[in-house]
């Protein structure tokens, strides 16, 4: 646990998680489901913020229509510690939304903010990468995006270019921010890998009071209503664009640093990501759930209910609920909403 008893976590639990569908819905989002493990994705995540800080700092971020399904994971876990937001208005105003709360209850807030859909391991590192950022936030007041190496070419991810080294304590490295840059090609993917640059993994870590001051600069679509939270949360967010805190404000902003992580990391952002979160049979078939696969190589199957077999096929993805089954090409799974949208279905 992290010493430094202003440090506050917030997790990013909203959203339904649509390329999960069909098990994953606005009653069962994604971050209640077992798609790392045994357990929900939520639970790992709060397991993860238990060991940097105790429950009365750690907040999570999620809709009224997810506080049910989030409470029934958590079954451990305060009420108190659940923050709800009116509306969805994306990663920049709840951020913006934490930041002002917890800058009201401690001046000198630390807050990590992570996501409630990845799969970190070990536990040990995650905790000595952000102990690092920490340092790098308080002392310089930075802005720091913990950046992931990157184990292949990776064309979802956001990637951080890093510039000129900080001074950290402890085998993590930092550095100043030279670019962030969206999600590439394959071809500039690979170069970006060759160039040693990181994977943006979405775990930042910064003061409450310098985030708002970097939103007074850099985002005034968001520091604009700021005020209103002072009438209510409610007006706020009805106020506010969406946005995305990468966009308005990170790579605008000149004070950011990244902090290398030392951990695995993944993003369990499609079907797909199971064959690395999950355990493959000896020919690269993952199951949660029951099935049972014959002369079959890298199938993803995930059997809410029922059973599935496979015989003579290769790189699907099959999904089993109580009413329906889905089949796909592993290499589409991440086009699942475009699927979605000609289906008609609303997450």
């Amino acid at each position: 646990m992290l010493a430094d008893e202003h440090v506050w976590v917030v997790v990013l639990a909203g959203g339904v998680g649509s390329r999960f569908w069909p098990v994953s819905t606005r009653e069962r989002p994604k971050q209640v489901l077992p798609l790392a493990g045994d357990r929900p994705l939520i639970a790992d995540t709060i397991e993860r913020a238990r060991a940097l800080v105790p429950d009365e700092r750690v907040r999570i971020l999620a809709g009224e229509h997810l506080a049910g399904p989030l409470r029934g994971a958590l079954t451990d876990f305060p009420d108190t510690g659940l923050w709800v937001e009116p509306r969805a208005r994306g990663t920049g105003p709840v951020l913006a939304w934490a930041a002002w709360r917890l800058a009201q209850i401690d001046s000198e807030a630390v807050m990590v903010s992570l996501h409630a859909d990845h799969v970190i391991r070990p536990l040990a590192a995650f905790e000595e990468t952000v102990r690092a950022a920490a340092r790098v936030a308080r002392r310089d007041e930075l802005l720091v995006c913990v950046g992931a190496v990157p184990d292949r070419v990776e064309t979802g991810y956001g990637h951080v270019e890093p510039g000129d080294a900080i001074a950290v304590e402890g085998p993590a490295k930092a550095w100043r921010v030279r670019a962030f840059h969206e999600k590439p090609d394959p071809e500039t993917a690979r170069r970006y890998v060759d160039a040693g640059y990181l994977w943006n993994t979405g775990i930042f870590v910064w003061k409450a009071s310098v985030l708002l001051g970097e939103i007074d600069r850099h985002a005034p679509e968001i520091s604009g209503h700021l005020l209103l939270l002072e009438q209510s949360a409610e007006a706020y967010f009805d106020a506010v664009a969406v946005s995305v805190i990468d966009t308005v404000v990170m790579e605008r902003s000149e004070r950011v640093a990244t902090v290398g992580a030392t951990f695995e990391w993944d993003d369990v952002g499609s079907w797909e990501a199971l064959s690395r979160t999950r355990e493959a049979d000896g020919a690269g078939n993952v199951f949660v759930g029951a099935g049972h696969a014959v002369d079959a190589r890298g199938n993803v199957v995930f059997a809410d209910e029922g059973s599935v077999v496979l015989f003579g096929t290769d790189d699907l993805v099959v999904v089993r609920t109580d009413d329906l089954t889905l089949v796909l090409p592993r290499g589409r799974a991440a086009e699942l909403k475009t699927l979605l949208a000609e289906l008609g279905v609303t997450s």
